[in-house]
This record gives C-alpha cells, structure tokens and sequence, in this order.
C-alpha cells in the first residue's frame, strides 16, 4: 500500500511538473487569450485601446527620419450644444477637427492623452487602400481585375479562387464570414483569438471554403476581405506591409510618433484593423487624403486614386450607406465627402470641398445600436459646417 501511494504520489509530481512547464511554455499564448477575451469589457476597453502591444504580437512602423510637420493652431471653433452629450453618450476619447490645415479642435476624454497610440480598428483598411494606389501606379500590380490568385497562389482552391482584387477591394468577393462581433463563435472573433494565439491569418484566409454570391455579385462588408489584398500586396511586392506603409506612406507625412501594427504569429501585419497611431497623427494621414493624395509638396498618393478609391463603386443596395475601395461613403454624400470607420467608433471624416478633416476615437460599447452610425456622421457634419 505504501508502495503505491509513493507511486501515486511520483506520478502527481510528474504531471504537475509537466503542466507547470506547458504553463511557463505557452503563458504568452495564454496570457494574450486571456486580453483578447477581456478586450472589451465595460471596465478596460478605454485603457485597452491605447495599449494594445499588451494583448497582441505587434511589429513597428518607423515614423521615418524627418522633421514633424506642423499641424498649427487656428481660431478656437464653439462646438455645438449637442456635442458634449454626443461625447459623453459615445465615449468618445478624443476628438480633432482640422479646416484648412489648421486645428480648430482637440479635445481628449476618459483618461486619454495626446500621445496615445489608438487602435484604429477598420480605419487601417483605409491606409491600406492608399498603399495599394501607390504600388497599383508604381506597377507592382498590373490590374485591379486580375484574379487575388495571380498574386496570391495560396487561395487557389479556396472560396477567393475566381475572385479579383477589384472585388475584394469593393468588399464583394461573396465570401461567406460571420462578421458578428458580439457572437463568441463568430469568424471575426475566431481569427481575433487565431491572431492572439499566434495563428496565421493566411491560412485562415485559404481555409475559407463556402461562398453565398459570385464575385461582384453584391456587396457585404467582411474583413477578412482586406488581408487578402495585403496578401496581394505582400506577393506582387515580396515585402512586408509595414516596410511598405512606412516607407511609401507614413515617412511622407511627417508624424509625431512611431506606430505599430498588431501582427500574426508569422509577424505578418494585422492590416484589417490593426494600426495603432496618435489622434494628431491620423488627421495627417487624413489630411494628405483630403488634398488629393498631396502633403507637403509632395504627391504621396495618386490622385486619380483618391478619386477612384473614395467614389461609391460598390454594389451596395439603393438608399444605403455606399462603399469604394475600403473606404465609407455615407448616405446623401456630396462631392468630395467620405470617411474611414472602425468599430467601437473610429472615423477619420473628410469633407473636401470645405477641406475639412474630422478624427474621433472612442470606446464606443453600443456602437452597433440603431440609428449610432448615422448620427456619429450627422455630428461631423455639423462641425463641418459651423466652421
């Protein structure tokens, strides 16, 4: 009896042993599983967004070796009666306006701070669709119609097989992806735990198998859409997204700070919404947008490209907000007017014909609630047109 109690007692050592050594193995694993799944929650989605290299793998981006370009102080706008509610209602952490170059807004809220790297969600889309624009005129690419698997031969067999980078581009690849973000089993919040488990979004992108509508077809907003032009880019170029943002567009623009991307276990850049960049850093991206792809003398992006990129060219449904090449045309748009938009409220809002640019972050919990989206657009434009 003493014999197998000893016995017993040797293989309880060995197995707490070996869990003790899978815990020290995969705590980083396990550690960025935990984030994920709080990433949210009501008591740390503020201090989350601004520190989200504590949840995730990440790769930086350089800001480059030039001067920081001035972004400089206007008249003080009187904002709206309206508008301290409308911050207060949608958690809004920060907020700046820009007209003419000049800031005539900034405000921060919850705790946030000027120098805070937000995560920008599904405005990265956006940054890449610029990057594309660059590389589609330098030639890397031959044709926003040619196939996604001329360029990326992993997806031949896979549900984006007789799609083209126009399609994906516009979000109608007619790829099935359940983009629910409040459902735990959802495709989006699966490749978010893939992503912190140090999976391959690759991968996730290739086992993809089941379509509800041919290509062009119509349209539906699915993230996973945006990777694969960055595995477009990546195969047409051989280089890394973060190399090429930081060198083609980021370096131009003459930023505050570094940023970085949240990345895959392969360090490939989390391009559909992983950027984490300071708000007065964003409106310079936006500004560069808004003057038709040109910053500081400098044709950073084509303007052909802006103008085909920000037109509502997708197959959305009548009367319904419109989309182009990853960017946001809201309902009723004018000329010149669109936006970047990630979830929990993230806009980079563009108003050419009045050369304005809007950027809010937030830690909007109810942002999927009827009637948010639409009145977050109505409060810019109401800042648009008071100035």
């Amino acid at each position: 009896m003493k014999k197998q109690l000893k016995r017993l007692l040797r293989m309880l050592a060995v197995v707490a042993i070996l869990l003790a050594g899978f815990g020290l193995w995969k705590r980083e694993q396990i550690q960025r599983l935990w984030a994920v799944n709080s990433l949210f929650s009501a008591e740390k989605i503020v201090a989350n967004f601004s520190n989200m290299d504590a949840a995730f793998l990440t790769t930086p981006v350089s800001r480059g070796t030039g001067p920081v370009s001035p972004l400089p102080q206007g008249p003080e706008m009187t904002l709206p009666a309206a508008t301290s509610n409308w911050i207060e209602t949608r958690a809004v952490t920060s907020l700046l306006v820009l007209k003419d170059g000049e800031i005539r807004h900034e405000s921060y809220h919850l705790g946030t701070r000027p120098d805070d790297r937000r995560i920008s969600w599904s405005v990265a889309k956006s940054y890449l669709s610029a990057l594309f624009g660059v590389l589609l005129e330098e030639g890397a690419i031959d044709s926003i119609d040619d196939p996604v698997t001329k360029y990326a031969p992993l997806l031949i067999g896979s549900a984006y097989d007789g799609a083209s980078i126009r399609n994906v581009l516009n979000m109608a690849s007619g790829i099935t992806f359940d983009e629910d973000y409040l459902d735990y089993d959802s495709d989006i919040n699966r490749m978010g735990r893939e992503v912190a488990l140090g999976g391959t979004l690759d991968q996730f992108a290739a086992d993809l198998t089941e379509t509800f509508a041919a290509p062009g077809e119509t349209w539906q907003y699915v993230s996973i859409d945006t990777h694969v032009i960055g595995m477009v880019i990546r195969g047409a170029t051989g280089q890394s997204i973060a190399t090429l943002l930081q060198d083609k567009i980021i370096a131009p623009l003459g930023l505050e700070q570094d940023l970085y991307y949240v990345t895959d276990g392969q360090e490939v850049a989390f391009v559909l919404g992983g950027l984490n960049i300071t708000t007065r850093d964003y409106a310079r991206f936006g500004l560069m947008i808004e003057q038709q792809g040109r910053y500081n003398g400098r044709q950073v992006v084509p303007a052909d490209w802006i103008a085909a990129s920000t037109a509502a060219s997708a197959p959305t449904k009548p009367g319904k907000i419109g989309y182009g090449y990853q960017w946001w045309v809201p309902v009723g748009a004018h000329d010149g007017e669109f936006l970047a938009r990630g979830v929990y409220g993230q806009y980079i809002y563009i108003d050419q014909t009045q050369n304005v640019v809007i950027v809010s972050t937030a830690a909007d919990r109810k942002f999927r609630d009827p009637g948010v989206s639409a009145a977050n657009v109505e409060m810019f434009r109401k800042l648009a047109q008071i100035l």
